[in-house]
């Protein structure tokens, strides 16, 4: 017999992932929390009682899309040569995920119009953004860039991959913007690089 806690998870989990794909197909203002519940296969009151509005539906999704798209990148990542190299090849892969479909449409076309700019950042840094300070200070550490203060540097790289992959969203030839981004920023990154 289920527990009621095991119940509870088990329908937000099909709320979520109801949403998930709504959100990603036909993007938050055309989704209906009627849809939501009807393809999650629960009455909508369901859906109200675990989320308040639409908003915290997407911003559950928001969430789990953003910690799903940092595990691909962590993996497309781990076989680089060194963190400044990882850091190409996972901002490379964040412009590549984000410049079509479902993820693109969640993280960089809704994402900050639903949740506003402030808490797409705070989410964000969380998942990806929280990954740039992590890396330039373990790329500090092992001496491959001068030792500087991490925050600045951080938020100006950040932006920078965040520009692009917003720019590359917007392209019809994706896998070119998204390759000529990713040269830039491989430039942005390996300038740093102290020259022995």
């Amino acid at each position: 017999m289920a527990k009621q806690s095991e119940r509870r998870a088990a329908t937000t989990e099909a709320i979520l992932t109801a949403a998930r794909r709504l959100f990603g197909t036909q993007g938050f203002a055309a989704t209906t929390m009627d849809e939501i519940a009807e393809a999650a296969g629960v009455a909508k009151g369901a859906v109200y009682h675990h989320f308040k509005t639409k908003e915290a539906v997407f911003e559950a999704v928001f969430d789990a899309v953003s910690r799903d798209l940092v595990t691909e990148i962590d993996r497309a990542a781990r076989t680089e040569k060194d963190v400044l190299a990882a850091m190409v090849a996972g901002t490379q892969h964040y412009f590549a995920a984000t410049a079509k479909g479902p993820t693109g449409r969640i993280i960089l076309r809704d994402g900050p119009a639903v949740l506003g700019w402030e808490r797409w950042r705070e989410i964000d840094a969380r998942h990806f953004g929280g990954k740039m300070p992590r890396a330039l200070s373990a790329a500090m550490e092992a001496g491959l860039i001068a030792k500087q203060p991490v925050e600045p540097l951080a938020r100006l790289l950040l932006g920078a991959a965040t520009e692009a992959a917003v720019a590359c969203a917007g392209r019809a030839d994706l896998a070119k913007a998204g390759a000529e981004y990713a040269r830039a920023f491989r430039s942005l990154v390996e300038a740093l690089r102290l020259r022995a």
